[in-house]
């Protein structure tokens, strides 16, 4: 229970709202409590003035004209109270899921990688859902049961206090029921969530990788394990549903039991005279009264539970501190860099990682060169790249970029200053237009097709029926690997960057379209600086400085001729090319 009070922050921003919320509550509360009353009296006036013979109808009409008028007023205040009270949950859901996405977007390249997608949409959808729930029905409620119980509580003792103990007997049973049946539907919907989560990631996976699991034929063991994932969540969902629903029948019969006990007693005392029958009826009209505040003095207990369990489960995530982030070391006065970088005997070991990734890297790369990174599949080219823009920090040495620790750097400008093309192309489900401008606010049509035509995109455009407004599936399936890295290609150029990285981005087009795009990239990337990764030595022959790693390390750097004429691995990845190539000529 304790996890609910962080909606504190949230309840605050909104509390004048749900102070109106309150008042509403309270006014129909008020009208609604003294209808019984009037009810009664009536009653009373109806039996007197029958034995006495002197009933009128204007009476009854008076009588019936206060009732209505009453349930009218206690029906608006009620209408009012949802409109501020369930409304205001609807904001603060808005606010939270706001909240939760942004923090979610702040967390670090490692948190992603191991936490998968399916558990993070279960907690935007259901666990937020739940929270609202709290904040909406579990908050007006509570505020209108409490009402409603002091209210008719503190009437039917002024009418008659020993009938009103009398009647009163069975609801203290109600607390300790809700408190057992209360810890009972905690747990279950906490497991109910988590394997909520585990058939959200599956569903997500399987969709995501639909080509794969039509390509190996295992349309029918992902259905059977679905299948399987589905029953497991069906199982306990009915487990939860069988502890909620003794809470309900348990309140009626708990109310209904008042309302025997009311009728036998009230009912003697009726025929000795000591009560009215007014005074029974309005009794009666009392208890039927607090029928609804016991059920949902139930239904908010489970409520505040399931929202309690889905809150705890949000705080973990609300919780997790991002590995990466500015801190009072950082300039806040930087607004650009010039793309000088340097590695000072850089190290950098992944979390639980039983050896390092990279150790001692030692580099400088000058604004305005071109830096290839050759090596192995493993060697740690990826991770030295991810580098610069922060995706991780280093763990030991120094990186400077214009002579700056890149720590001391602004996040927010590091990053709007490096275009940095992944090696595996992420596209959105939008026109190629805007998969283009991602990142770019305000950005003319020219310079999109400029960017285009660096990345020889623009030619395939071309041939589209909608050309740039051509719409892209998921992850841009409509498009081949060629188009969707020139995509991302044109994306990263668009940003006119002082560092431009790209990670094997051109290994899925063809010799002739990489020579003409590393040509115009040659040109646009004067004055920046430029770090090419690739496994085509035809990539990075032409560049400034090329390294090749092994092993987490640096073990060859120069051109292209000092290399081969060197003997070690890029020799040997040049020699083995040349001879693929040979015996495709003669193929």
């Amino acid at each position: 229970m304790k996890s609910l009070l962080r909606l504190r922050p949230y309840l605050v921003r909104y509390k004048t709202t749900l102070l109106w919320g309150v008042v509403t509550v309270v006014i129909s509360n008020l009208f609604t409590v003294v209808t019984p009353l009037l009810v009664g009296n009536a009653i009373d006036s109806i039996k007197n003035g029958l034995t006495k013979h002197t009933l009128q109808a204007s009476d009854l009409a008076m009588d019936a004209l206060l009732i209505v008028g009453f349930t009218a007023v206690a029906g608006v205040m009620t209408f009012l109270t949802r409109q501020t009270i369930i409304v205001t949950s609807r904001k603060i859901e808005f606010d939270l899921r706001n909240d939760f996405l942004a923090h979610i977007q702040k967390l670090s390249l490692s948190y992603f990688q191991n936490t998968s997608t399916g558990d993070l949409m279960a907690h935007a959808t259901n666990d937020i859902s739940a929270v609202r729930n709290v904040l909406g029905p579990g908050i007006m409620y509570p505020v209108d049961t409490l009402m409603t119980l002091m209210m008719v509580l503190t009437l039917m003792l002024v009418k008659d206090w020993s009938l009103a103990l009398v009647a009163l007997l069975p609801l203290p049973l109600v607390s300790i029921a809700v408190y057992r049946l209360g810890k009972i539907i905690h747990e279950k919907f906490e497991k109910r969530q988590q394997q909520y989560s585990l058939l959200t990631t599956r569903a997500q996976e399987n969709l995501s990788g639909i080509r794969v699991v039509k390509s190996y034929v295992r349309e029918e063991y992902e259905t059977g394990l679905f299948h399987t994932m589905s029953w497991d969540y069906l199982k306990k969902n009915l487990v939860l549903a069988k502890a909620q629903s003794v809470m309900w029948p348990l309140m009626f019969l708990l109310v209904g039991l008042s309302l025997v006990i009311t009728v036998y007693v009230g009912g003697v005392q009726v025929i000795e005279g000591k009560i009215t029958i007014g005074t029974l009826t309005a009794f009666l009209a009392y208890l039927s009264m607090l029928i609804w505040p016991m059920i949902a003095f139930g239904w908010v207990t489970n409520i505040i539970q399931q929202g309690a369990a889905s809150m705890e489960r949000l705080g973990k995530i609300f919780d997790t501190i991002p590995d990466v982030e500015d801190n009072e070391k950082t300039r806040q006065s930087m607004e650009s860099i010039k793309g000088a970088i340097e590695f000072r005997n850089v190290s950098f070991t992944h979390k639980g990682a039983a050896a390092p990734a990279l150790t001692n890297i030692n580099l400088s790369i000058a604004p305005g060169t071109t830096l290839a990174v050759v090596g192995y599949t493993g060697s740690g080219k990826t991770t030295l790249v991810n580098l610069l823009p922060r995706l991780y920090d280093i763990t030991g040495g120094e990186l400077l970029i214009d002579g700056v620790d890149i720590r001391e750097i602004p996040i927010r400008v590091l990053r709007k200053n490096i275009g940095y093309v992944l090696q595996e192309t992420f596209l959105f489900s939008e026109s190629i237009f805007e998969n283009i401008s991602y990142g770019t606010d305000g950005t003319s049509s020219d310079r999109i097709h400029e960017a285009a035509e660096i990345s020889q995109l623009g030619k395939d455009v071309s041939d589209f029926p909608q050309q740039f407004d051509t719409m892209l599936g998921e992850r841009g399936i409509t498009l081949s690997g060629g188009q969707k890295q020139r995509t991302s290609i044109a994306r990263a150029v668009l940003r006119q960057p002082k560092i431009l990285i790209l990670d094997d981005a051109l290994s899925a087009v063809d010799t002739y379209t990489e020579e003409e795009i590393l040509r115009r990239l040659h040109r646009v990337m004067e004055d920046r600086t430029s770090i090419i990764i690739s496994h085509r030595i035809s990539t990075v022959k032409n560049a400034d400085l090329i390294v090749v790693m092994d092993r987490g390390t640096i073990v060859e750097r120069g051109t292209h001729d000092e290399l081969v004429a060197l003997g070690g691995i890029y020799a040997a990845l040049h020699e083995k090319q040349l001879l693929e190539q040979q015996l495709e000529s003669l193929a």
